[in-house]
């Protein structure tokens, strides 16, 4: 996006609905209304971060072209949000453009992952994220205009339009927009960034190139080891990356407050819910041969290729199943596959919220 064309000629449209025309037209949309992002809303936007308009905030493939504050900005404001949003936005656009991410990789494949906005901490409550009822859905503006700026700048920054840049090959609504929080106070665990290393009072954000959700319905089991069970069996699939891109890539399980607390209910350690899940969420050499990815199948060495019984895990270690709590009442979860090749990183988000 070439971003002194593109102001000048908001301030020299006669309306809001000729900006929308034309952005459309020019193909700087995800095809939804934008909101046209004129100087006065870009510049709130920009101070809002307390850094200059000008800084790279990082380099953004495959156009391999800077995202800058400014131009951030101006995706932002398009996306819906408000100025309170950017220091979450620019630290997602900040752990994207980390080499363990591998978003080079991620834009072009024909994989469908989005990207996957992780909120935690206290800045979940002060910008009003959703960490309830309906969190991977409609209905809450910071979930929406937050994932959705990370979306545009992706496109109008980084290229990754689809067909072009972005070759996914049936793409995803989390292309659109792709944000939630974790539910801190239904969690019986410590908080996702405790877990990581973060202290209670940071805040962070965490990036995953992730699939949309898969959904697990257990409305029967009453212990922690037959839910768990269930969890297992609806992450063991042949037909995701993570079935043979093992000990490069990580996944994500998101437990209802429901499911978290039956699992819970017998001191079970989220470290012991990894361990499981590391265990039991696995698929055997004969089901994996001649199927899905295996001729870019990428094993560890401990597993035996040539006994069909070997039984093989999802990621390289029990670690890289992240766990969260989030959303309302009701027995349902989520596990998250992700492209399988690369991490998810986690950002402590240093800017003010003002």
């Amino acid at each position: 996006m070439d971003k002194e064309p593109l102001l000048s000629e908001v301030l020299n449209f006669s309306s809001a609905e000729e900006v929308v025309e034309s952005f459309h037209a020019r193909g700087w949309t995800d095809g939804l209304p934008i909101i046209p992002p004129t100087e006065e809303r870009v510049r709130a936007m920009v101070l809002a971060t307390g850094l200059p308009a000008a800084e790279v905030i990082g380099v953004v493939p495959p156009r391999w072209a800077e995202a800058t504050v400014e131009n951030i900005a101006v995706n932002a404001v398009m996306a819906g949000a408000l100025p309170e949003h950017m220091p979450v936005i620019v630290t997602a656009l900040q752990a994207v453009c980390e080499p363990a991410f591998g978003l080079y990789s991620v834009q072009a494949t024909t994989h469908p992952c989005g990207i996957l906005l992780l909120v935690t901490g206290p800045v979940v409550d002060q910008l009003g994220i959703n960490r309830g009822f309906g969190v991977f859905g409609p209905g809450n503006r910071a979930n929406a205009s937050i994932g959705r700026a990370m979306r545009l700048t992706l496109i109008n920054v980084g290229g990754a339009i689809p067909g072009h840049g972005d070759q996914s090959t049936q793409g995803s609504p989390g292309k659109y927009s792709y944000c939630i929080a974790e539910n801190e106070d239904a969690t019986p665990w410590e908080p996702f960034r405790i877990s990581l290393g973060f202290e209670a009072g940071d805040s962070t954000v965490s990036v995953f190139a992730a699939e949309s959700p898969h959904n697990i319905n257990d409305h029967m089991c009453t212990s922690s080891r037959d839910v768990l069970t269930t969890v297992a069996n609806v992450m063991a699939t042949t037909g995701s990356n993570n079935a043979c891109c093992i000990g490069s890539g990580d996944v994500l399980v998101a437990l209802g407050p429901e499911h978290a607390h039956t699992i819970s209910s017998g001191d079970t350690s989220k470290w012991e819910v990894q361990q499981f899940l590391f265990e039991n969420a696995r698929n055997t050499i004969g089901q994996l041969r001649k199927r899905a990815m295996w001729g870019m199948a990428n094993f560890p060495k401990w597993v035996q290729v040539d006994d069909d019984a070997a039984r093989v895990p999802i990621v390289g270690r029990p670690e890289d199943i992240h766990i969260i709590v989030t959303g309302g009442v009701g027995k349902h979860s989520s596990f998250i596959p992700t492209f399988g090749v690369y991490k998810s990183v986690t950002r402590k988000i240093e800017l003010s919220l003002g």
